[in-house]
């Protein structure tokens, strides 16, 4: 008997509600033809992996950030419409991206 099915033995009465991460669906955030472009730097010795090149809203591109941040359990920031995450997690985000149903090219290395 997991947490769920003890709750609801607690609360027969309650109904749950749908949480934060099953909100954001693969619709919510815009597809555009044109690929995302995944690129890794140094920057003071410590690896980046950048994203750029997203032509939709500014605000579905922030939600996608804080995605992969929370998934890849990562800092990061969004700053000049890129998004840069702390680490080299291309091959990771590259494939999160194309399970949401973005085309992505991987740049340099």
């Amino acid at each position: 008997m997991d947490l769920q099915d003890q709750l609801k033995h607690l609360f027969p009465d309650h109904v749950s509600q749908p949480s934060e991460d099953e909100n954001v669906e693969k619709s919510s955030i815009w597809l555009q033809d044109d690929p995302i472009i995944c690129k890794y730097e140094k920057r003071k010795g410590k690896p980046i992996t950048i994203l750029e090149g997203y032509t939709g809203a500014t605000e579905d591109f922030k939600k996608l950030a804080k995605e992969l941040k929370t998934k890849l359990s990562v800092g990061g920031s969004f700053k000049d419409d890129k998004i840069i995450i702390q680490g080299d997690y291309r091959n990771k985000i590259m494939e999160i991206l194309k399970e949401k149903g973005f085309n992505v090219k991987r740049v340099g290395g």
